[in-house]
């Protein structure tokens, strides 16, 4: 219904979805004016069509933020009454959806650039990083040929890291906007196609090497393997790329760290494949931030799978999730002991999320072709 312009007296639209009988106009008084126009006024406000929405998690809304919405926001599913996340008065936004030739195809990869002000992620099928600034909302191309890039971490220094599908690598965006290679083969062969990255407290950059950019054209181009699908870690100090884990994990995907640096959390995207595995497993991490062992599982995503996770600083982990159909769109969040706390619903398949905003509270979520955010109750571990 357009609110800007006067409603008709008589619409035949509203009337064949109000099922009003018209019949011949003929004259009438103003008392009968106003009667039926209230009347009208009334019907249509009853109408289906007038209706904000009708889903109880508030996915059908009006996502332009011209309808309000009840607070608290009927997004968030408290599965557990331990979990204190939710921020009352607070409302999920879509802060972005491009249109025409602006519309993203598939969205990843966004981290909190705080002394910038701005979210930064991927579209990786249009080749490109986009910018949206906190300010006024602008949405900007921060990078073309991006190398069909994926997830982004930042390093203790505040550098971006870039994990890039089409050229197989790892890259350090420099404080003078030049490039670093920091990683894009192992033993002679080239590495598959990095995914996600997390830093350690020793400035070593962990990633995930799944392989989907060499798959096909969509998010790369179609290569063979030449190394199995692994965890790797990038030493800080001498830059050596040394193996984390190798064949317990089939797609290893998104990875975070505990807030202490004493465990570690990577996905298992292998339900892409077929009846494979679609958890998360938790490692723990050595004393010297050199390796893992112990690994457990700590979460089941199944029927659908998560991909990007992060942490908060309680050492919750906040997972996205989706590909099981509608109402496993959205995000989980589990507590450390691997419980399920709440989920937050969301219309479309959330890939990866971060924290952000001048207090690392406010979540921003990558939902396919949009990016939501919602300022939430909790705070986030990794540097932003």
């Amino acid at each position: 219904m357009e609110r800007n312009r006067p409603t008709p007296i008589i619409d035949l639209d509203q009337a064949r979805a109000t099922g009003t009988v018209l019949t011949t106009p003929k004259a009438f008084n103003r008392r009968d004016f106003l009667t039926r126009t209230a009347a009208a006024t009334v019907a249509i406000a009853a109408s289906p069509l007038a209706i904000a929405g009708t889903d109880k998690f508030g996915r059908d809304r009006d996502w332009t933020g011209n309808d309000p919405i009840t607070y608290p926001e009927p997004a968030f599913e408290v599965k557990d009454k331990r979990f204190s996340g939710r921020q009352g008065n607070a409302t999920l936004q879509r802060i972005w959806h491009g249109m025409g030739n602006d519309a993203s195809l598939w969205n990843e990869g966004p981290v909190w650039m705080g002394d910038w002000g701005c979210l930064l992620w991927s579209d990786i099928p249009n080749h490109r990083v986009l910018r949206w600034n906190e300010d006024d909302g602008h949405v900007s191309v921060f990078q073309t040929e991006s190398g069909y890039s994926n997830g982004h971490s930042r390093d203790n220094q505040g550098r971006l890291i870039a994990m890039e599908h089409d050229t197989r690598r790892v890259r350090r965006r420099e404080y003078d906007g030049t490039w670093t290679i920091l990683a894009d083969s192992f033993e002679g062969k080239k590495l598959n196609a990095p995914n996600d990255a997390a830093t350690h407290a020793d400035g070593s950059v962990w990633f995930t090497d799944p392989g989907y950019g060499i798959l096909g054209p969509y998010e790369g181009h179609k290569a063979e393997f030449e190394l199995p699908t692994r965890v790797y870690r990038i030493d800080g100090k001498t830059g050596k790329l040394s193996v984390i884990s190798e064949g317990k994990i089939r797609r290893p995907n998104g990875l975070c760290f505990s807030p202490d640096f004493k465990k570690l959390y990577v996905v298992d995207t292998g339900a892409t494949d077929g009846p494979y595995p679609a958890d998360i497993t938790v490692f723990d991490v050595n004393s010297s931030g050199t390796g893992v062992s112990n690994p457990k599982q700590f979460a089941d995503f199944a029927p659908g799978f998560t991909d990007g996770i992060r942490c908060d600083t309680d050492g919750n982990v906040w997972c996205g999730w989706g590909w099981g159909g509608m109402d496993t769109n959205g995000v989980r969040v589990h507590a450390p002991d691997g419980t399920l706390l709440a989920f937050l619903h969301t219309p479309e398949v959330v890939a990866n999320l971060c924290f952000g905003g001048t207090k690392r509270n406010r979540l921003f979520m990558t939902g396919s072709t949009s990016v939501y955010a919602i300022y939430v109750n909790a705070v986030g571990a990794a540097l932003s």
